[in-house]
This record gives C-alpha cells, sequence and structure tokens, in this order.
C-alpha cells in the first residue's frame, strides 16, 4: 500500500502529445464511476501553474542542474517554473517516514510529491537507511498490507497498549493477537473514548506521532519490510480504498495504492475515525501533482484510444 509508483517520466513520455490539461479532474479509484466521483469531489489548488509549466518544458533543477519538469525529483524542489508561492502547502497532523527502495526509479516516484507539498512534515530516506524506532513504537505506525494488518479506525485499540508496556516488552505485530470479538472491541473503545469530549481530548488520548510508508514496487518490498528496524511496529492496512494509479502493477489488487495515494488515505481516515472531526479537504491537495498527472495521462490514453 504504499508502493506502486510513478509521476514525471509519465508525464514526459506524453508532453510531445500536446494533451489539454485544461478539462475537470477525474479522481482517484478504479472503476470509472468511482474515480470520478473523487477526483471531482478534491478540494485542489488551482492547476494553472503546471498548466502553464507545462507548456513551457523542460527546464534546469536550479540545485542539481538536471532537466526536469515541474520539480526535481531527485532533489526535492520545484522548478522555477512552478514557484513555491503558487503551489499549495499541506500542513499534516503527523510526521511521515518515507522508506524508499534505492532500485525505486525517482522520476516515477509519487513520494516526492508529499516532500514538495508537506515539507515540514515528510521525510525520505533511501533504505537501508531507517530511523531509528526503538523507544518510539508507542507513537509509530507503519501502514503496510500483511495479514496482521489492523485498520485505521483499531489504531487506538493497539497503540495505547504498547504505550503503557513503555515499549520494551512489545511483541512484534506477527504476534500480537488481534481483537476480533465485537464485545472486546466495544470494552476496549469504550475504555479509549469514553471520557473523549472534544477534538483536544481526542489529541491528548491518541499517543500517535508518526507515520511509516514503504516507496517501492511491490516486488521490491520484502526486503525493506522484513529490516529489524519496522519490526515492533502496529501494521496498518488501507483495506477499503482503491488505486487510480495508471500504473498499477499486473496481478496486485486494487487496493494496494501508491505512495501518495496511501499517505492521503491514510490521514482522511484518521481525521475522520481517531480525531472524530468531519473531514472538510484538509488534506487534498497533498493529490495536487497527482490528480494532474492522473488528468493528462488518462486524456493521453483517450486519445490513442487505449481507454
Amino acid at each position: 500500500m504504499s508502493l506502486n509508483s510513478a509521476g514525471l517520466e509519465d508525464i514526459e513520455e506524453i508532453h510531445h502529445q500536446k494533451v489539454q490539461s485544461s478539462m475537470k479532474s477525474p479522481p482517484l479509484q478504479t472503476a470509472s464511476s468511482v474515480e470520478s466521483d473523487i477526483h471531482q469531489n478534491l478540494k485542489l489548488a488551482s492547476h494553472e501553474v503546471l498548466e502553464r509549466a507545462q507548456q513551457i518544458g523542460r527546464s534546469k533543477c536550479p540545485k542539481c542542474s538536471s532537466s526536469r519538469m515541474f520539480y526535481c525529483y531527485s532533489c526535492y524542489i520545484p522548478l522555477e517554473t512552478v514557484p513555491v508561492k503558487n503551489i499549495p502547502f499541506v500542513k499534516l497532523p503527523l510526521k511521515i517516514d518515507i522508506i524508499k527502495h534505492p532500485n525505486e526509479t525517482d522520476g516515477k516516484s509519487t513520494a516526492v510529491h508529499a516532500k514538495l507539498l508537506a515539507p515540514e512534515d515528510v521525510t525520505i530516506y533511501t533504505y537501508p537507511c531507517i530511523p531509528e524506532y526503538e523507544g518510539r513504537r508507542h507513537e509509530t505506525v507503519l501502514v503496510f498490507p500483511g495479514p496482521n494488518a489492523v485498520s485505521v479506525e483499531d489504531i487506538l485499540l493497539y497503540i495505547p497498549k504498547c504505550a503503557q508496556t513503555n515499549d520494551s516488552s512489545v511483541e512484534p505485530v506477527a504476534k500480537r493477537k488481534k481483537c476480533t470479538l465485537e464485545e472486546d472491541r466495544k470494552l476496549h473503545e469504550t475504555k479509549l473514548t469514553g471520557t473523549i469530549e472534544n477534538t483536544e481530548q481526542v489529541r491528548m488520548k491518541t499517543v500517535l506521532r508518526k507515520v511509516v510508508f514503504i516507496d517501492s514496487t511491490w516486488n521490491q518490498t520484502n526486503k525493506i519490510i522484513s529490516d529489524e528496524q519496522l519490526q515492533g511496529l502496529v501494521q496498518v492496512e488501507l483495506k477499503k480504498r482503491k488505486t487510480c494509479f495508471w500504473r498499477h502493477q499486473k496481478g496486485k489488487p486494487d487496493t494496494y495504492l501508491s505512495t501518495i495515494e496511501a499517505i492521503y488515505y491514510f490521514l482522511v481516515d484518521y481525521h475522520n475515525m481517531i480525531l472524530k472531526e468531519t473531514y472538510k479537504g484538509e488534506y487534498d491537495n497533498l493529490l495536487f501533482f497527482f490528480s494532474f498527472m492522473y488528468k493528462l495521462i488518462k486524456t493521453a490514453k483517450h486519445s490513442t484510444g487505449k481507454i
């Protein structure tokens, strides 16, 4: 779930087709009706700056001088054709760590979108460089699908347990028993939320501070996910979300999301289910670049008869 990658290389492949990018955004999930609903409901900043930059074409990164379009995926900075003041800034409620596979093609990764749009809250590491989470497992979760992964809604049933153990005796996810009985779940929820009366109390009750995502093709994830640094973290899966990613990997379920989709959907669910606030589009601009690229690629495929 945080793995399919793609980005500027896709745009550069279709740039010569002079695709018109003034159409309304279609969405992020798989079936066409679902896609349309999602993209149309996003509260995004204007794509005008990207449309102008597309007309201008590639330019040099001010830092490394590499030829790029829109932004430099190596330096994590926008180009002069896309001024920082003209792209949205997103403030996140949690810190995000992205662990990138060293063989992942930078130009195809959507992880850089998060760094460009939420620079204060997103850090990208290249494996085997992984932060030290020992002593922080009670406030950190790993978003990655698996048989022992829990839903965002159930995070509160597991994180407080970690906090009470002071982290030293927390069992790895694979050994931790899942809460399956509805009676047990209701009991836990009553204990955790019964005294919460407002959002600030929810924040105090929720010790979650950081979320880890893996940026890699699905076939390259085994080495990262099995790294000892990530063992013992509560593992979370976004089981009800479907990808709109244009390079969805053959043979994988449509619930396996691109990195930026996984970050976005996790935060939306966190906002609704953990903070208990009505979501009003606070994180929609995380999809600022993704939505624009989605439109261009879908339009290009239409024009060539591929869809």
